[in-house]
């Protein structure tokens, strides 16, 4: 009991006065991360271990692997954040970390430490949601972007257009029935034996080929702001077999680029039209996939050709990192949101 209102007494000063300065944790696949993040806006350290290597002999995450090696990397991963930043664990005024969506594993790794970490400095603890996280790493780009805005959330695991009407107040317009975007870019980029990730390696490959080379098919959803990549992913891997049953050659740089360009052309064809039928002339992008070069150039042109103005984070802002829970988390702790000690994983959390 005494922790519990040792923290709440100390979230609502903190909210009171409008700063804090927060240790984020970020653990929810395979990249372990820290940072501390002043005010929402301001990183003051970022590090991020990295288990692709380890991953990569596999071609995917394996969760068993990604949770042990979280647990290893914890604490020297925050130990260099919190030094980096010039500051000692005393300095810090609240510790946010990622409880969802992701794998369960993974997520209950970084969600006991940070428990354990806020008892122990009788800090508030925030949780976050990861998809939160990801939209809000366009605040730390974009010192000038507030709500209302459009959110367009595409990665690995999620395809989601997202009406940001506040800070922490989101209204999902649209997503994927099936595939998420860069589930299909990891999925046929291994089927052309590209290293992983599939989705970056495709991206770099597609900047050398030619995009009208082969003709993918246009997923069709009847909702206005859905997403289907099922149908694509399966036509783009079943032409890379036909093609090898005929003994023809793929040109996997012309094959990369079609396939990017279909992918990106579907994304941005919902997206924009959320934008305008809102009357919303902010179109913020965010996860993994927004990180594709060609993604982040068409949303640049043809949302300023609709006069909507385009935002999205720098290419190291757009994969998992802990800078953007800190900022999800510090517009939760000003609202007195705060989490206790029964705080759970949540696989499959929604925004």
């Amino acid at each position: 009991m005494r922790y519990a209102e040792t923290a709440r007494q100390k979230a609502s000063a903190l909210a009171e006065s409008g700063r804090a300065v927060i240790l984020a944790i970020e653990t929810s696949c395979d990249e372990t991360a820290a940072a501390v993040v002043a005010d929402g806006r301001r990183v003051l350290s970022s590090e991020i271990a990295s288990q692709i290597d380890l991953h990569k002999l596999y071609g995917g995450v394996v969760p068993e692997i990604a949770s042990r090696e979280h647990v290893i990397a914890l604490n020297p991963i925050v130990e260099l954040a919190l030094k980096n930043a010039g500051m000692a664990m005393e300095d810090l005024d609240a510790v946010a970390v990622t409880c969802g969506p992701g794998l369960v594993g993974a997520l209950l790794t970084g969600v006991a430490w940070a428990k354990a970490f806020a008892y122990g400095l009788e800090k508030p603890l925030i949780a976050v949601n990861h998809i939160e996280g990801h939209v809000c790493a366009n605040y730390l780009a974009a010192p000038d972007l507030e709500p209302p805005f459009i959110c367009l959330v595409a990665s690995g695991g999620h395809s989601h257009i997202a009406l940001a009407r506040a800070y922490g107040a989101y209204e999902i317009l649209g997503g994927t029935c099936d595939d998420a975007a860069g589930e299909a870019f990891d999925k046929v980029g291994r089927v052309l034996g590209l290293s992983y990730p599939g989705g970056a390696t495709l991206d770099a490959l597609a900047e050398s080929g030619d995009e009208n080379a082969y003709a993918f098919p246009r997923p069709r959803v009847e909702h206005r702001y859905g997403y289907s990549f099922s149908g694509l992913k399966t036509a783009a891997i079943n032409l890379i077999n036909q093609q090898a049953q005929k003994g023809q050659p793929v040109n996997t740089a012309d094959f990369a680029a079609s396939f990017r360009r279909a992918i990106v052309n579907a994304l941005l064809d919902k997206a924009l039209p959320a934008a305008r039928d809102h009357k919303i002339d902010k179109l913020a992008l965010a996860g993994g996939v927004a990180a594709n070069r060609l993604l982040r150039r068409e949303a640049t042109r043809m949302a300023g050709e609709s006069n909507i103005k385009t935002y999205m984070p720098p290419i190291e802002l757009c994969t998992d990192n802990a800078t953007m829970i800190g900022s999800a988390a510090y517009y939760r702790l000003m609202k007195g949101e705060t989490a206790g000690l029964d705080l759970n994983a949540e696989a499959g959390l929604e925004i």
